[in-house]
């Protein structure tokens, strides 16, 4: 919530809280003089003034969290859908490293058509790889370390070693950690 609106909302939070107590004050104090049918009908409309500021300023926080709530279900909808399709983002990177093992060329450039072709789709629909490669360092917030084994040379220890399985955002949120091994 922005700092404006939290504003707003607190200012007619003590509008109506002021309101309220002026109200009050002129009701108690008529009470004890004898009223005339046009003061007890001010002090109605002031009650009634009273009550629709407040249902006013309800309705405006209602909307305004339920706004919120909506914009933050439609940017996260398709997590779901993401999540389960990362494992074949996995099957295409696998297939493509057995297929430039071999020497059909055709084979590697149509299955590498078709596996960026998925790629850029989801890509548009806010999935982005984590840049996660061997040699950056080791960051409990964004990697997941799945071993530790002893470091090839001091300048890896506690670094990335390996990357096991890659990581995901959709927008800004983490929706798969990339696995990694670190040195020791």
């Amino acid at each position: 919530m922005s700092k404006k609106n939290k504003t707003k909302e607190v200012i007619i939070e003590e509008e109506v809280q002021t309101k309220e107590q002026a109200t009050s004050e002129k009701a108690t104090e008529k009470k004890d003089k004898k009223e005339d049918p046009l003061a007890q009908l001010q002090a109605e409309l002031e009650t009634e003034k009273d009550r629709y500021l407040r249902l006013f300023a309800e309705f405006e926080n209602y909307k305004k969290r339920t706004g919120r709530e909506r914009i933050e279900l439609f940017k996260t909808a398709s997590e779901d859908v993401m999540v389960s399709l990362l494992p074949v983002l996995d099957d295409f990177d696998r297939a493509l490293k057995e297929i430039e093992k071999s020497d059909d060329d055709n084979l590697f450039k149509g299955v590498e058509l078709i596996s960026n072709k998925f790629r850029e789709t989801l890509r548009t629909k806010g999935l982005e790889p984590i840049g996660t490669k061997e040699g950056d360092v080791f960051d409990a917030e964004i990697h997941e370390a799945v071993t530790q084994i002893p470091a090839p040379s001091k300048k890896l220890k506690g670094k990335v070693i390996d990357v096991i399985e890659k990581g995901y955002t959709l927008g800004e949120k983490i929706i798969r950690y990339p696995k990694v091994v670190i040195g020791q």
